[in-house]
């Protein structure tokens, strides 16, 4: 084990650009100790190909359960009863149980259904545009379109009625940043973990008595009949409606502030709309808002690239890091529309990559397509340094989105 002290991950200039951090400690191997603001050291894995070989290893498990006494000690934050009630959903199971649960979910982010569903995406990403001011020396895009589209998209696709989804608060999502029992942050906290745990009820029941063909009702339908114990469905609609949109918020913003740091390309892609499919995954590779993975952990002491890591101690993928890999990657940096696509690793890898990759994808394509064509000359309404990146530990984005664009800025919905 190296007796180097801790590389902390943390702080505002890490979260504007942890690039040039990363590019040291990939060039000095693909392993190294961190420490996250809660305190909580972990093994984090770097190079594209130890983090491929990584998120695939058959070795390292993701139930909490495998971890040691000294990672539960800061990193288990959510209190009882929440944790063991919301904390069971797919990105903390293994297999067989994982398979099982992942099975329930596979049919409504399938990519056939997905993309049928698109012309209903495009009708929504325009309505949120006809709202915005028509004439904007500065509109905050987060406020306007980024914080709401991929909500109203979810909503669909998982069959949460509009009594519902109009009842959602976004600041319930907070609940999976970590506040430690000691912040003055944690009564406020405890409050939204609450609230979202009465708000998941409700949808139980509201499927319960009123059951549709949607995810919801099928997912309530499966506790039912025993194949989800309650705190597994819990848990799975907890994941669906917390993970399910705002990591799209958050890629929409990462993905402008690259547009707006790369003019040239901007430029090319409003002039070339069908370079969009491309230029996502261009765009995700470049700065994904999965910065890095969830826990992993190893049952027994082993090596891993070269690294002895002790049973139960948290491993940590860094998606960015990978994907700016030089030896992956040339000019890693570069946003490049015409790079050869294939093998980013913002979706993961492996049992657990992301199962709503096909619908990301496309509500990255409907929204950035949305608002290149309709809000010309759309640009940035402050300095590029005067961005407010979000201090989530494991994502990326900024909380706000200031823009200007030139008249007219929103004709009417195409019919």
């Amino acid at each position: 084990m190296s007796q180097h002290e801790p590389i902390d991950l943390h702080g505002a200039a890490y979260k504007r650009d942890p690039y040039p951090l990363y590019a040291e400690m990939r060039e000095k191997g693909p392993v190294h100790r961190v420490r996250f603001p809660s305190g909580v050291t972990a093994w984090l894995v770097t190079g594209h190909a130890a983090a491929q070989r990584t998120l695939a290893d058959p070795r390292l498990g993701k139930n909490h359960a495998l971890g040691n006494d000294g990672w539960r000690a800061r990193a288990s934050i959510m209190p009882e009863p929440q944790h063991s009630q919301l904390q069971v959903h797919l990105l903390h199971q293994d297999a067989p149980k994982h398979t099982a649960m992942r099975r329930l979910v596979t049919d409504a982010f399938a990519p056939r259904r997905v993309e049928a569903l698109r012309p209903r995406f495009q009708e929504m990403a325009d309505a949120l545009v006809d709202a915005m001011p028509t004439d904007a020396d500065s509109a905050d895009l987060v406020a306007c379109f980024a914080a709401r589209f991929p909500f109203q998209v979810l909503a669909e696709v998982i069959g949460l009625p509009p009594h519902l989804a109009g009842r959602f608060r976004r600041e319930w999502g907070k609940v999976v940043a970590p506040v430690g029992p000691t912040d003055p942050g944690r009564p406020a906290y405890e409050q939204l973990l609450r609230e979202l745990q009465d708000y998941i009820a409700e949808v139980v029941a509201d499927r319960r008595a009123a059951p549709g063909d949607g995810l919801l009702s099928r997912l309530v339908t499966a506790r039912d009949s025993g194949e989800l114990t309650p705190e597994e469905l819990d848990s799975m609609i907890f994941q669906l409606l917390v993970a399910g949109q705002e990591p799209v918020t958050n890629q929409i913003t990462t993905a402008l502030v690259a547009l707006f740091r790369h003019p040239e390309a901007l430029a090319r892609l409003r002039a070339e709309p069908a370079l969009l499919p491309a230029a996502v995954e261009e765009l995700l590779r470049l700065d994904s808002a999965f910065e890095l993975t969830t826990w992993r952990f190893l049952a027994e002491d082993a090596e891993l690239h070269g690294t002895r890591v002790p049973a139960g101690d948290s491993v940590i993928v860094s998606l960015c890091a990978a994907n700016r890999d030089p030896e992956r990657f040339p000019d890693p940096d570069t946003l490049d529309l015409d790079r050869a696509q294939g093998s980013h690793l913002a979706f993961g890898h492996g049992s657990h990559f992301c199962p709503g990759a096909a619908l990301a994808r496309t509500e990255l394509q409907v929204a950035l397509g949305t608002l290149l064509a309709r809000l010309p000359g759309l640009r940035l309404a402050v300095a590029d340094e005067e961005l407010p990146w979000i201090s989530a530990v494991l994502g990326r984005g900024v909380s706000a989105l200031p823009v200007s664009y030139d008249a007219p800025a929103c004709p009417r919905t195409r019919r």
